[in-house]
């Protein structure tokens, strides 16, 4: 199972803001320079998405129903669930992260890469992860307003700022996209470098904002540990959850692996920028939960990926004409 580069990077990241937390100007300037990166992501997210790809996505809207149900309703309600393990597992600050982490919406990119690797059904991944995404912008600080309250340090105002820093850049970048998505497209690994950039970004501004207030003295190792047993057991059941209540809800088995890896899985990238305006000061302790479950997840559903991919059933392929033939067609099978 291994672990992504870019985690690595991520503590890294932590590890500076330990060492050299940003204060005063400085923090001021990381925290200005982090709002311009995530609104400038969320941009380039709107110049991305096709419209046409979301519209023809919506023909299949009970699988994109389901998704959304398991991300902002199942999740949820096991979020609430894990209440009962205050304070023996989870301190009140951690519990406030994990709940936290069952509102954000889900990934794009993993879900399609490992719904791809299943030979599951790529085109409703892609369209799950978008609509999902999209959905949270104005969804997830909704939830956390609803659920987490005064809490958080919620607020209509904190609201407010996710959607003019989230949603409206995205509408910029889908009024845009008829000229600059053709750019976009040919230079997306360049731009991945600044999708990446900004989130380490606000990785550094809110644990350099939680050094200060000196927070981080509230964790132990112990909690540590409680703390990742509770997401391993959030993950397995919603892993549980997705892929057999989708086959009790009658989807094919393409159809349920991209339920399954869309409806399970949490997304760093919008969830970050959320918590840094929603949390404030206590950023740090509330984006933890979600570092450590996106770490898990990838882990968990790479490996179910490559057993689902095989025990996908084998393709029906025309009688070849000549020997030739099928030696080609065996050697493009065995490829797979």
């Amino acid at each position: 199972m291994p672990i992504d580069p870019y985690i690595l990077l991520l503590l890294g990241t932590v590890g500076l803001a330990a060492l050299l937390p940003a204060r005063g100007t400085g923090a001021d300037v990381a925290s200005g320079a982090s709002t311009a990166a995530i609104a400038f992501l969320f941009f380039l997210y709107g110049a991305r998405l096709s419209t046409r790809e979301a519209l023809d996505g919506l023909k299949h809207w009970r699988l994109h129903v389901t998704v959304l149900a398991c991300t902002f309703v199942v999740f949820p309600l096991l979020g609430l669930a894990a209440r009962g393990l205050v304070p023996v597992f989870l301190t009140h600050p951690l519990y406030q992260g994990l709940l936290f982490l069952t509102l954000v919406p889900s990934t794009i990119q993993s879900s399609i890469a490992f719904t791809s690797m299943a030979r599951g059904n790529v085109p409703a991944a892609i369209c799950a992860g978008s609509f999902s995404s999209l959905v949270g912008i104005v969804v997830t600080p909704l939830l956390a307003a609803a659920l987490l309250g005064s809490g958080g340090g919620f607020s209509a105002d904190s609201v407010l700022e996710i959607v003019l820093q989230l949603l409206v850049p995205f509408l910029a970048g889908q009024l845009l996209r008829r000229w600059i998505g053709g750019f976009v497209t040919r230079h997306k690994k360049v731009l991945g470098l600044v999708d990446r950039g900004s989130i380490l970004l606000v990785v550094y501004t809110a644990f350099s904002e939680g050094m200060v207030q000196g927070i981080w003295h509230q964790v132990s190792p112990l909690r540590l540990a409680g703390l990742m047993a509770v997401e391993a057991v959030l993950l397995a059941v919603m892993l549980l959850v997705t892929w057999y209540g989708a086959k009790a809800l009658r989807f094919g088995r393409e159809d349920r692996i991209a339920i399954q890896f869309a409806g399970s899985k949490k997304s760093l990238a919008s969830g970050l920028p959320m918590a840094s305006v929603l949390f404030g000061a206590h950023a740090s302790l509330a984006v933890l939960p979600l570092m450590l479950f996106h770490q898990m997840q990838l882990m968990v559903c790479a490996v179910i990926a490559k057993r689902r991919s095989r025990d996908a059933p084998e393709e029906v392929t025309p009688p070849a004409s000549d020997a030739g033939s099928r030696t080609a067609v065996g050697t493009a099978t065995r490829s797979d």
